[in-house]
């Protein structure tokens, strides 16, 4: 039996990457690019919309495993590198996001000399492996995905370009192709209406058909 996440794969991947999108492009919207960095910092559209940033990307982990649960069996250990590499990528990424969206605004207040001065030691190094694992890791799910019959080529295609530019993905607009990509791979799950971990199963169904069929009579 498959589980209610992989049933509802199609749904969860469309409505959580339209979701991933809107945000990034108020995101984008809410940078008033008119004000220094830290006044722009500052006003609540911007810091609301970067929170908010954080809290989809928890939708789009949430859609990357119900897609995975949907096409385990078929896709093979392939298949699961690309999960284990798009999850870690992700993961990182939405801490990074974390970091951005509920510390930086209290940085902002108490210590904005820190802001202006950038990232060093341990944290540019924390930051620099989030921007290569998602984009890494995205990359590597659209290829993996493609190669093993987790999803048709040009969805994987789609996720290696999306992925290339997620290495800015912590900027506004570079999280708006991972989004739309996986909008579309819900859609094309929803379009398709492929059963949830079918293959296996029907693979088992039919060499078993198969087998009562070739089986001779009972007396």
């Amino acid at each position: 039996m498959s589980s209610p996440l992989a049933r509802a794969a199609g749904p969860i991947a469309l409505v959580s990457g339209l979701v991933f999108a809107a945000v990034d492009v108020a995101r984008l919207l809410a940078a008033d690019r008119s004000l220094d960095r830290i006044e722009m910092m500052r006003q609540t559209p911007f810091q609301i919309t970067n929170a908010l940033y954080w809290v989809v990307f928890i939708g789009l982990t949430l859609a990357l495993v119900s897609v995975y649960f949907r096409y385990a069996e078929p896709a093979g250990g392939l298949g699961a590198v690309g999960f284990c590499f798009a999850l870690a990528g992700t993961l990182d990424m939405a801490g990074n996001m974390w970091f951005d969206g509920f510390a930086g605004p209290w940085i902002t207040d108490v210590a904005p000399g820190a802001i202006l001065a950038g990232g060093s030691g341990m944290l540019a190094v924390g930051g620099l492996s989030s921007y290569i694992l998602f984009a890494l890791g995205w990359m590597v799910f659209g290829i993996a995905g493609w190669r093993s019959g987790m999803f048709p080529a040009w969805i994987g295609i789609a996720f290696v370009v999306a992925g290339f530019l997620g290495y800015n993905a912590g900027l506004p607009p570079y999280g708006i192709p991972i989004g739309l990509v996986m909008a579309a791979l819900g859609w094309w799950i929803i379009r398709a209406r492929t059963p949830a971990v079918a293959a296996s199963g029907s693979t088992t169904g039919g060499r078993a058909d198969s087998e009562q069929s070739s089986a001779p009579p009972e007396p």
